[in-house]
């Protein structure tokens, strides 16, 4: 087929439009449920999501060879079996935020590390780093909150969403608009975008929306959600402490990366309370069963 001299600039032009009609309105759809918490999902999805789940897949496993082979690799069992049991009872009630996620293969690991975070990529690729297990001595129900979380954000993709987001600031959205089959789109590049969505934090928006929905996970799991503010009271005062540090303390991680969000902790404490009312009686239920 052969283009007009000068043709190809309206083309470029209308992808680019077609692509911000679908981006920009609000970013992300409400997600409605019957009961429970109301959260969003995103709606910045350039890249489908078998190519996502399968690139962080690859970055997941490059992840955990790397601990591996440095021995940090599920070296508690007991930490990592009480990881995979909390897991276990979150994972059935995640159709509920994605209906994908029945087919998801999922995975639970535990890197010795002093790193005070936690993560699941898309695909449920779910990591735990000790340092947060003991920095904050953890409950189960504590756990569940942080899993939830977690969970959370590859349920209501938002890393998919991140990567679409570096997509279009490294190529142009002129080029993406060209570019949505991905045929074009490198393994290199893809890999760059799954690694930012590990280092950039969420926005204020998808950390509300992953502290909601996590609580509603653990409250079906019949994991107390009130556990979810104690969670952010205990990171809370770790912050401070850390802040408060010597120099070299300040120097290893004044802010942990699991800290380093948008919402205050006073904010995020009292969005968590507020929801309470909407996944108690979820809890109570669970527990009944």
């Amino acid at each position: 087929m052969h283009r007009r001299p000068g043709s190809i600039a309206p083309c470029l032009r209308a992808g680019a439009l077609a692509l911000l009609a679908l981006v920009v309105p609000c970013g992300a759809i409400a997600q409605p449920q019957p009961d429970g918490v109301e959260v969003r999902k995103s709606r910045l999805l350039l890249l489908p999501a078998s190519t996502v789940e399968r690139t962080s897949a690859q970055q997941y496993s490059q992840l955990m060879r790397a601990a591996a082979q440095k021995g940090a690799l599920n070296t508690d069992r007991r930490e990592v079996e009480r990881l995979r049991n909390i897991a276990r009872s979150l994972i059935p009630h995640a159709a509920r935020f994605n209906a994908d996620a029945e087919r998801w293969r999922w995975e639970v690991n535990l890197i010795h590390s002093p790193n005070v975070n936690a993560f699941c990529m898309p695909g449920g690729k779910i990591a735990f780093f000790s340092g947060l297990l003991d920095a904050l001595a953890l409950s189960d129900d504590e756990v569940a909150a942080v899993m939830g979380h977690e969970i959370a954000h590859a349920l209501l993709e938002h890393g998919r969403a991140r990567m679409s987001e570096q997509l279009l600031k490294t190529i142009g959205i002129s080029v993406a608009a060209m570019m949505l089959n991905l045929g074009q789109v490198s393994t290199e590049l893809l890999a760059r975008a799954a690694d930012l969505t590990l280092t950039l934090p969420f926005s204020r928006r998808h950390e509300t929306d992953a502290d909601l929905a996590g609580m509603e996970l653990a409250a079906r799991a019949g994991f107390d959600p009130r556990a979810a503010a104690a969670v952010w009271r205990k990171m809370q005062r770790l912050a401070a402490q850390r802040s408060a540090g010597s120099p070299s303390q300040r120097a290893r991680g004044e802010l942990p990366q699991f800290l380093s969000t948008h919402p205050s902790h006073e904010a995020r404490i009292r969005d968590i309370e507020a929801s309470l009312p909407k996944v108690l009686p979820l809890y109570d239920a669970a527990r009944r069963q």
